[in-house]
């Protein structure tokens, strides 16, 4: 049997391997985050993108090398010229702020690459249950069922 695909969105490594923050709720989305890579990151296969990549290697070099080590056998989906138009599709529409334009680049590389799951630890740009019909509703225009976009915690078995 086919595992379920998942699109591993950055702030989901960034939770990952990051210090264990002040803030207890913070502390507890990274807790649940390492939980979950630890015991269900098995049971699907797990995909990245350029993007995911490139904002990976970004920031102190010690968590950037601790980011890429964690991504280096994930599969990776293209970023292609189908997903840059539904990326702007996404903006255009306002399903996603201008200003978090790389958000849906994510967004698009997930559903043109037509994996299951998007998981994402941004609950501002990308779950967001204030966004996600318009997120829906444009990517369905264009063509493409959104995957299930979720965190960590909405994901276990």
């Amino acid at each position: 049997m086919e595992k379920p695909a998942i699109y591993v969105e950055t702030s989901v490594l960034s939770y990952l391997v990051a210090r264990r923050s002040r803030d207890l709720v913070v502390a507890a989305h990274q807790q649940v985050t390492v939980e979950w890579w630890r015991t269900q990151r098995q049971n699907y296969d797990l995909f990245i993108s350029q993007i995911v990549i490139d904002e990976a290697r970004k920031g102190e070099p010690e968590m950037a090398a601790k980011r890429m080590a964690v991504i280096e056998d994930l599969s990776l989906l293209e970023i292609n010229e189908d997903v840059t138009h539904l990326a702007d599709s996404l903006v255009a529409s306002r399903a996603v702020p201008k200003k978090a334009a790389a958000d849906a680049i994510h967004i698009s590389v997930a559903c043109v690459g037509g994996v299951d799951y998007l998981l994402t630890c941004n609950c501002k740009h990308i779950a967001n249950a204030k966004m996600r019909d318009a997120i829906e509703r444009t990517c369905r225009s264009a063509g493409y069922t959104t995957p299930i976009i979720c965190t960590p915690e909405e994901l276990e078995d």
